[in-house]
Protein backbone atom coordinates (compact mmCIF):
# COMPACT_ATOMS: atom_id res chain seq x y z
CA UNK A 1 0.00 0.00 0.00
CA UNK A 2 2.84 2.38 0.85
CA UNK A 3 4.51 1.76 -2.51
CA UNK A 4 1.26 2.49 -4.31
CA UNK A 5 0.76 5.73 -2.39
CA UNK A 6 4.35 6.75 -3.06
CA UNK A 7 3.89 6.08 -6.75
CA UNK A 8 0.80 8.27 -6.80
CA UNK A 9 2.65 11.08 -5.05
CA UNK A 10 5.43 10.92 -7.64
CA UNK A 11 2.76 11.02 -10.33
CA UNK A 12 1.35 14.16 -8.74
CA UNK A 13 4.71 15.85 -8.57
CA UNK A 14 5.51 14.93 -12.15
CA UNK A 15 2.57 16.97 -13.40
CA UNK A 16 4.19 20.30 -12.52
CA UNK A 17 1.73 22.92 -13.64
CA UNK A 18 -1.58 21.11 -14.00
CA UNK A 19 -3.33 23.97 -15.78
CA UNK A 20 -2.78 27.60 -16.61
CA UNK A 21 -6.12 28.87 -15.32
CA UNK A 22 -6.09 32.27 -13.69
CA UNK A 23 -8.69 33.93 -11.47
CA UNK A 24 -11.36 33.92 -14.15
CA UNK A 25 -14.90 35.31 -14.23
CA UNK A 26 -16.98 34.89 -17.39
CA UNK A 27 -17.77 38.13 -19.15
CA UNK A 28 -20.04 37.76 -22.21
CA UNK A 29 -18.45 40.87 -23.72
CA UNK A 30 -14.95 39.40 -23.47
CA UNK A 31 -12.93 37.46 -26.05
CA UNK A 32 -11.77 34.88 -23.45
CA UNK A 33 -13.74 31.92 -22.09
CA UNK A 34 -12.92 29.09 -19.67
CA UNK A 35 -15.53 26.27 -19.99
CA UNK A 36 -14.25 24.55 -16.86
CA UNK A 37 -14.66 27.48 -14.47
CA UNK A 38 -17.25 26.33 -11.94
CA UNK A 39 -18.13 29.23 -9.70
CA UNK A 40 -20.66 27.40 -7.58
CA UNK A 41 -21.88 26.24 -4.19
CA UNK A 42 -21.97 22.61 -3.13
CA UNK A 43 -22.22 20.22 -0.22
CA UNK A 44 -20.75 16.73 0.19
CA UNK A 45 -22.29 14.49 2.83
CA UNK A 46 -22.25 11.07 4.48
CA UNK A 47 -25.02 9.05 6.12
CA UNK A 48 -23.31 6.70 8.60
CA UNK A 49 -26.52 4.72 9.10
CA UNK A 50 -27.05 3.80 5.43
CA UNK A 51 -23.46 3.94 4.17
CA UNK A 52 -24.44 6.46 1.51
CA UNK A 53 -22.30 9.35 0.29
CA UNK A 54 -23.79 12.29 -1.58
CA UNK A 55 -23.10 15.50 -3.47
CA UNK A 56 -25.34 18.48 -4.17
CA UNK A 57 -24.14 21.29 -6.44
CA UNK A 58 -25.61 24.37 -8.13
CA UNK A 59 -24.13 27.08 -10.34
CA UNK A 60 -24.69 29.80 -12.91
CA UNK A 61 -23.05 27.67 -15.61
CA UNK A 62 -24.48 25.21 -18.09
CA UNK A 63 -24.60 21.56 -16.90
CA UNK A 64 -22.64 21.87 -13.66
CA UNK A 65 -23.10 18.12 -13.15
CA UNK A 66 -20.85 17.22 -16.07
CA UNK A 67 -17.68 18.23 -14.29
CA UNK A 68 -16.47 19.05 -10.81
CA UNK A 69 -17.66 15.92 -8.96
CA UNK A 70 -15.90 12.60 -8.38
CA UNK A 71 -17.45 9.80 -6.34
CA UNK A 72 -17.05 6.13 -5.49
CA UNK A 73 -19.39 4.17 -3.26
CA UNK A 74 -17.78 2.94 -0.08
CA UNK A 75 -14.75 5.20 -0.62
CA UNK A 76 -15.33 8.95 -0.89
CA UNK A 77 -16.89 11.95 -2.61
CA UNK A 78 -14.80 14.82 -3.94
CA UNK A 79 -15.78 18.19 -5.41
CA UNK A 80 -13.30 20.30 -7.37
CA UNK A 81 -14.60 23.71 -8.38
CA UNK A 82 -13.63 27.29 -9.18
CA UNK A 83 -11.18 26.38 -11.96
CA UNK A 84 -12.21 22.74 -11.92
CA UNK A 85 -9.63 20.09 -12.74
CA UNK A 86 -10.61 16.38 -12.71
CA UNK A 87 -7.03 15.62 -11.70
CA UNK A 88 -8.04 16.35 -8.12
CA UNK A 89 -10.85 13.84 -8.32
CA UNK A 90 -9.11 11.06 -10.22
CA UNK A 91 -5.75 11.10 -8.46
CA UNK A 92 -7.33 12.02 -5.14
CA UNK A 93 -9.61 8.99 -5.29
CA UNK A 94 -6.67 6.73 -6.13
CA UNK A 95 -4.80 8.03 -3.09
CA UNK A 96 -7.79 7.45 -0.84
CA UNK A 97 -8.16 3.90 -2.14
CA UNK A 98 -4.47 3.39 -1.40
CA UNK A 99 -5.17 4.19 2.25
CA UNK A 100 -4.21 7.86 2.62
CA UNK A 101 -6.34 10.15 4.79
CA UNK A 102 -8.22 13.07 3.17
CA UNK A 103 -6.02 15.71 4.82
CA UNK A 104 -2.86 14.09 3.48
CA UNK A 105 -4.40 13.61 0.05
CA UNK A 106 -5.42 17.27 -0.09
CA UNK A 107 -1.98 18.48 1.00
CA UNK A 108 -0.21 16.42 -1.66
CA UNK A 109 -2.59 17.45 -4.43
CA UNK A 110 -2.33 21.14 -3.60
CA UNK A 111 1.46 20.99 -3.36
CA UNK A 112 1.63 19.42 -6.82
CA UNK A 113 -0.52 22.14 -8.40
CA UNK A 114 1.13 25.44 -9.28
CA UNK A 115 -2.33 26.89 -9.91
CA UNK A 116 -3.83 25.81 -6.59
CA UNK A 117 -4.86 29.41 -5.91
CA UNK A 118 -7.58 28.99 -8.54
CA UNK A 119 -9.01 25.80 -6.98
CA UNK A 120 -11.66 24.97 -4.42
CA UNK A 121 -11.67 21.32 -3.36
CA UNK A 122 -13.39 19.25 -0.67
CA UNK A 123 -13.05 15.56 0.22
CA UNK A 124 -15.23 13.40 2.48
CA UNK A 125 -14.50 9.70 2.90
CA UNK A 126 -16.68 6.79 3.98
CA UNK A 127 -15.33 7.05 7.54
CA UNK A 128 -16.43 10.67 7.88
CA UNK A 129 -12.93 12.13 7.58
CA UNK A 130 -12.78 15.33 5.56
CA UNK A 131 -10.52 17.98 4.09
CA UNK A 132 -11.28 21.24 2.30
CA UNK A 133 -9.22 23.85 0.49
CA UNK A 134 -10.15 27.21 -0.99
CA UNK A 135 -7.40 28.79 -3.07
CA UNK A 136 -6.14 32.20 -2.11
CA UNK A 137 -5.52 31.41 1.57
CA UNK A 138 -3.98 28.82 3.91
CA UNK A 139 -5.07 25.20 3.65
CA UNK A 140 -8.33 24.70 5.51
CA UNK A 141 -9.11 28.41 5.93
CA UNK A 142 -11.80 30.58 4.40
CA UNK A 143 -10.32 33.03 1.93
CA UNK A 144 -11.97 36.38 2.52
CA UNK A 145 -13.14 37.66 5.85
CA UNK A 146 -16.59 39.08 6.44
CA UNK A 147 -15.15 42.55 7.09
CA UNK A 148 -13.66 42.90 3.57
CA UNK A 149 -13.72 46.48 2.31
CA UNK A 150 -15.78 45.95 -0.83
CA UNK A 151 -19.27 44.59 0.06
CA UNK A 152 -19.85 43.78 -3.60
CA UNK A 153 -16.80 41.53 -3.78
CA UNK A 154 -17.66 37.89 -4.43
CA UNK A 155 -17.19 35.65 -1.38
CA UNK A 156 -15.57 32.22 -1.31
CA UNK A 157 -14.93 29.81 1.52
CA UNK A 158 -15.93 26.52 3.12
CA UNK A 159 -17.00 24.84 6.33
CA UNK A 160 -16.69 21.20 7.37
CA UNK A 161 -18.59 19.52 10.19
CA UNK A 162 -19.63 16.03 11.19
CA UNK A 163 -20.37 14.09 7.99
CA UNK A 164 -20.35 17.09 5.64
CA UNK A 165 -18.36 19.83 3.95
CA UNK A 166 -20.05 22.90 2.46
CA UNK A 167 -18.13 25.13 0.06
CA UNK A 168 -18.86 28.05 -2.25
CA UNK A 169 -17.27 30.67 -4.44
CA UNK A 170 -18.54 33.69 -6.38
CA UNK A 171 -21.21 34.04 -3.70
CA UNK A 172 -23.24 36.90 -2.30
CA UNK A 173 -22.06 36.30 1.29
CA UNK A 174 -20.80 33.72 3.81
CA UNK A 175 -24.46 33.02 4.65
CA UNK A 176 -24.50 30.59 1.71
CA UNK A 177 -22.10 28.18 3.42
CA UNK A 178 -23.38 28.91 6.92
CA UNK A 179 -26.96 28.16 5.88
CA UNK A 180 -25.99 24.90 4.18
CA UNK A 181 -24.12 23.77 7.28
CA UNK A 182 -26.94 24.66 9.67
CA UNK A 183 -29.51 22.96 7.45
CA UNK A 184 -27.59 19.70 7.23
CA UNK A 185 -26.89 19.65 10.94
CA UNK A 186 -30.60 20.13 11.73
CA UNK A 187 -32.10 17.47 9.41
CA UNK A 188 -30.81 14.22 10.90
CA UNK A 189 -33.15 11.31 10.31
CA UNK A 190 -34.31 12.41 6.85
CA UNK A 191 -33.16 10.57 3.69
CA UNK A 192 -29.79 11.79 2.49
CA UNK A 193 -31.21 13.16 -0.79
CA UNK A 194 -33.69 15.35 1.08
CA UNK A 195 -30.99 16.61 3.43
CA UNK A 196 -28.84 17.59 0.46
CA UNK A 197 -31.66 19.43 -1.31
CA UNK A 198 -32.70 21.15 1.93
CA UNK A 199 -29.12 22.33 2.38
CA UNK A 200 -28.89 23.58 -1.19
CA UNK A 201 -32.17 25.48 -0.80
CA UNK A 202 -30.78 27.01 2.39
CA UNK A 203 -27.64 28.08 0.52
CA UNK A 204 -29.75 29.74 -2.14
CA UNK A 205 -31.75 31.51 0.58
CA UNK A 206 -28.44 32.86 1.86
CA UNK A 207 -27.88 34.63 -1.45
CA UNK A 208 -26.50 31.88 -3.63
CA UNK A 209 -24.35 32.49 -6.69
CA UNK A 210 -24.05 36.25 -7.18
CA UNK A 211 -24.51 35.75 -10.94
CA UNK A 212 -27.85 33.93 -10.64
CA UNK A 213 -29.00 30.35 -11.31
CA UNK A 214 -28.73 27.93 -14.23
CA UNK A 215 -27.93 24.29 -13.33
CA UNK A 216 -27.81 21.84 -10.44
CA UNK A 217 -27.04 18.18 -9.78
CA UNK A 218 -27.51 15.49 -7.14
CA UNK A 219 -25.39 12.35 -6.81
CA UNK A 220 -25.71 9.55 -4.23
CA UNK A 221 -23.47 6.48 -4.14
CA UNK A 222 -23.24 3.29 -2.14
CA UNK A 223 -21.56 -0.03 -2.98
CA UNK A 224 -23.77 -2.20 -5.23
CA UNK A 225 -26.65 0.29 -4.96
CA UNK A 226 -27.07 0.74 -8.71
CA UNK A 227 -29.19 -1.32 -11.10
CA UNK A 228 -28.71 -5.07 -10.47
CA UNK A 229 -25.69 -4.26 -8.33
CA UNK A 230 -23.51 -3.39 -11.33
CA UNK A 231 -23.02 0.22 -10.23
CA UNK A 232 -22.62 2.11 -6.99
CA UNK A 233 -24.64 5.12 -8.21
CA UNK A 234 -28.11 5.06 -6.65
CA UNK A 235 -29.01 8.63 -7.68
CA UNK A 236 -27.77 10.75 -10.57
CA UNK A 237 -30.09 13.68 -11.29
CA UNK A 238 -29.04 16.72 -13.29
CA UNK A 239 -30.72 19.95 -14.34
CA UNK A 240 -28.57 21.38 -17.09
CA UNK A 241 -30.31 24.65 -17.94
CA UNK A 242 -33.18 26.14 -15.96
CA UNK A 243 -34.15 29.49 -14.42
CA UNK A 244 -34.89 27.58 -11.16
CA UNK A 245 -32.62 24.52 -11.19
CA UNK A 246 -33.03 23.56 -7.53
CA UNK A 247 -36.82 23.59 -7.85
CA UNK A 248 -36.53 21.38 -10.92
CA UNK A 249 -34.03 19.08 -9.19
CA UNK A 250 -36.48 18.48 -6.34
CA UNK A 251 -39.24 17.80 -8.89
CA UNK A 252 -37.04 15.22 -10.61
CA UNK A 253 -36.38 13.49 -7.29
CA UNK A 254 -40.13 13.33 -6.67
CA UNK A 255 -40.69 11.86 -10.15
CA UNK A 256 -37.92 9.34 -9.44
CA UNK A 257 -39.71 8.27 -6.25
CA UNK A 258 -43.21 8.42 -7.70
CA UNK A 259 -43.38 4.78 -8.82
CA UNK A 260 -42.83 3.50 -5.30
CA UNK A 261 -45.23 6.09 -3.86
CA UNK A 262 -47.96 4.96 -6.28
CA UNK A 263 -47.30 1.30 -5.49
CA UNK A 264 -47.50 2.03 -1.75
CA UNK A 265 -50.78 3.91 -2.22
CA UNK A 266 -52.24 1.04 -4.23
CA UNK A 267 -51.28 -1.43 -1.51
CA UNK A 268 -52.93 0.75 1.11
CA UNK A 269 -56.06 0.91 -1.03
CA UNK A 270 -56.19 -2.89 -1.30
CA UNK A 271 -55.81 -3.15 2.49
CA UNK A 272 -58.95 -1.07 2.86
CA UNK A 273 -57.30 2.26 3.71
CA UNK A 274 -58.97 3.97 0.76
CA UNK A 275 -59.07 7.55 1.97
CA UNK A 276 -55.42 7.44 3.04
CA UNK A 277 -54.39 5.90 -0.28
CA UNK A 278 -56.29 8.49 -2.30
CA UNK A 279 -54.76 11.29 -0.26
CA UNK A 280 -51.26 9.98 -1.03
CA UNK A 281 -51.96 10.10 -4.75
CA UNK A 282 -53.52 13.56 -4.55
CA UNK A 283 -50.49 14.90 -2.71
CA UNK A 284 -48.20 13.35 -5.32
CA UNK A 285 -50.32 14.84 -8.12
CA UNK A 286 -49.98 18.29 -6.60
CA UNK A 287 -46.18 17.94 -6.43
CA UNK A 288 -45.68 16.68 -10.01
CA UNK A 289 -48.84 17.68 -11.94
CA UNK A 290 -47.18 17.23 -15.36
CA UNK A 291 -46.38 13.53 -14.82
CA UNK A 292 -49.02 11.53 -16.69
CA UNK A 293 -48.40 8.28 -14.80
CA UNK A 294 -49.71 9.86 -11.60
CA UNK A 295 -52.94 10.89 -13.33
CA UNK A 296 -53.35 7.33 -14.64
CA UNK A 297 -52.86 5.92 -11.14
CA UNK A 298 -55.39 8.41 -9.81
CA UNK A 299 -57.88 7.50 -12.55
CA UNK A 300 -57.52 3.81 -11.76
CA UNK A 301 -58.22 4.42 -8.09
CA UNK A 302 -61.28 6.51 -8.93
CA UNK A 303 -62.61 3.68 -11.12
CA UNK A 304 -62.29 1.25 -8.20
CA UNK A 305 -64.18 3.77 -6.04
CA UNK A 306 -66.90 4.06 -8.71
CA UNK A 307 -66.18 7.78 -9.14
CA UNK A 308 -66.53 7.85 -12.92
CA UNK A 309 -66.57 11.62 -13.38
CA UNK A 310 -63.31 12.01 -11.45
CA UNK A 311 -61.81 9.06 -13.32
CA UNK A 312 -62.58 10.59 -16.72
CA UNK A 313 -61.17 13.95 -15.64
CA UNK A 314 -57.92 12.24 -14.65
CA UNK A 315 -57.84 10.22 -17.88
CA UNK A 316 -58.33 13.36 -19.97
CA UNK A 317 -55.41 14.97 -18.20
CA UNK A 318 -53.19 11.90 -18.72
CA UNK A 319 -54.00 11.91 -22.45
CA UNK A 320 -53.46 15.65 -22.70
CA UNK A 321 -50.01 15.30 -21.13
CA UNK A 322 -49.10 12.25 -23.20
CA UNK A 323 -51.26 11.44 -26.27
CA UNK A 324 -49.47 8.07 -26.53
CA UNK A 325 -51.72 6.91 -23.69
CA UNK A 326 -54.51 6.54 -26.27
CA UNK A 327 -52.70 3.93 -28.35
CA UNK A 328 -54.42 0.60 -28.58
CA UNK A 329 -51.26 -1.47 -28.34
CA UNK A 330 -49.28 -2.60 -25.32
CA UNK A 331 -48.84 0.14 -22.72
CA UNK A 332 -51.85 2.16 -23.85
CA UNK A 333 -54.89 2.80 -21.66
CA UNK A 334 -57.23 0.78 -23.95
CA UNK A 335 -55.23 -2.37 -23.03
CA UNK A 336 -55.25 -1.65 -19.29
CA UNK A 337 -57.77 -3.99 -17.59
CA UNK A 338 -58.20 -1.55 -14.69
CA UNK A 339 -60.38 0.58 -16.95
CA UNK A 340 -62.55 -2.27 -18.33
CA UNK A 341 -65.59 -1.13 -16.28
CA UNK A 342 -65.74 2.23 -18.14
CA UNK A 343 -64.48 1.33 -21.63
CA UNK A 344 -68.02 1.16 -23.05
CA UNK A 345 -68.89 4.59 -21.74
CA UNK A 346 -69.31 7.26 -24.47
CA UNK A 347 -66.92 9.56 -22.60
CA UNK A 348 -64.18 6.93 -22.78
CA UNK A 349 -64.74 6.54 -26.51
CA UNK A 350 -64.69 10.32 -26.95
CA UNK A 351 -61.38 10.70 -25.08
CA UNK A 352 -59.69 7.78 -26.85
CA UNK A 353 -60.76 9.00 -30.29
CA UNK A 354 -59.94 12.68 -29.77
CA UNK A 355 -57.50 14.12 -32.25
CA UNK A 356 -57.86 11.28 -34.74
Amino acid sequence: MFKKALGLLLLCLSFGTIAQAQDYHYDPTSTTYDPDWLSTFSIIVRDPNTGELGIGVASRVLAVGRNGSTFRGGVAVIVHQMSSNPYYGRIGMEMLMAGLEPQEVMARLVRSDEDSASRQVAILDIHGHSAAFTGGGPLGQAVWSEDRKDPEEAWKGHKCGVDYCAQANSMISPAVVDNMAKSFESTKGKPIADRILDAMDAGLAGGGDRRGQQSAALFIVKPLAGAAGYSDVSEDLRVNDSPAPLVELRRLLTVRRSGEIVATANREFERGNRDQALQQLLQLRDKIPTTDAVWIALAGMYVKMNRKADAFEAIRKAVELNPANKRKGSGGLPKNPTFDPIKSDPEWVRIMSSGE
